[in-house]
């Protein structure tokens, strides 16, 4: 009698990412948006450019403090990153932006995002706030995060973005799954003789 040694077992699929991306066109709307439109709330500017250039998760922008950034060096710290963020023109701009609107509401809570409800008190932003910043833009943040993530991944040495980013090093690897880049394959069609 034979045995199936298979019996019992089950296939995992695919353990890459899945997910839904922008397009290069999608993405320079959004930045054009978010850098000239001044009827854009300063919250939605800044999640948006700290996800799309950056990679900042919701979290990390709902957290982001005052204290949290250095004018001089033009760096802010986001999360439990190892590192401050160098934040480029645009970035620095939605932020300073985002703190003007903070003013205007003349509170002591030293969170950047503030809200009505937050405003006389510490605490954060909620993330049922947070999850609806973006949806003016049509794209929600994780969408635009994986992105940026995917991007960096598949174009840096993804060890970079786990020491960048203080991701666990099996965070960046589904980015890379089934993923080559064709510039990095030989070229079939010229052969040398």
């Amino acid at each position: 009698m034979l045995i199936d040694p298979s019996c019992g077992l089950t296939a995992r699929g695919p353990s890459g990412f899945t997910g839904a991306t922008l397009t290069l066109d999608q993405q320079r709307v959004l930045f054009r948006r978010w850098t000239t439109d001044p009827a854009v709330h300063p919250h939605e500017a800044l999640l948006g450019m700290l996800a799309l250039l950056h990679g900042a998760s919701s979290r990390e922008v709902k957290m982001l403090q005052t204290a949290d950034r250095d004018p001089h060096a033009r760096t802010t710290r986001l999360g439990d990153r190892p590192h401050p963020v160098p934040l480029d023109p645009a970035s620095w701009a939605a932020l300073e932006r985002c703190l003007a609107h903070r003013e205007a509401q003349r509170t002591d809570n030293p969170h950047v995002m503030v809200t009505r409800q937050t405003k006389s008190g510490r605490g954060p932003a909620s993330t049922a706030y947070v999850s609806h910043v973006l949806d003016a833009c049509g794209f929600p943040p994780r969408m635009i995060r994986c992105t940026r993530l995917l991007d960096l991944v598949n174009t840096m040495d993804p060890k970079l973005v786990v020491a960048a980013f203080g991701m666990d090093p099996e965070a960046t690897l589904i980015y890379l799954a089934d993923h080559i880049d064709p510039g990095r394959l030989p070229d079939q069609h010229k052969r040398t003789p």
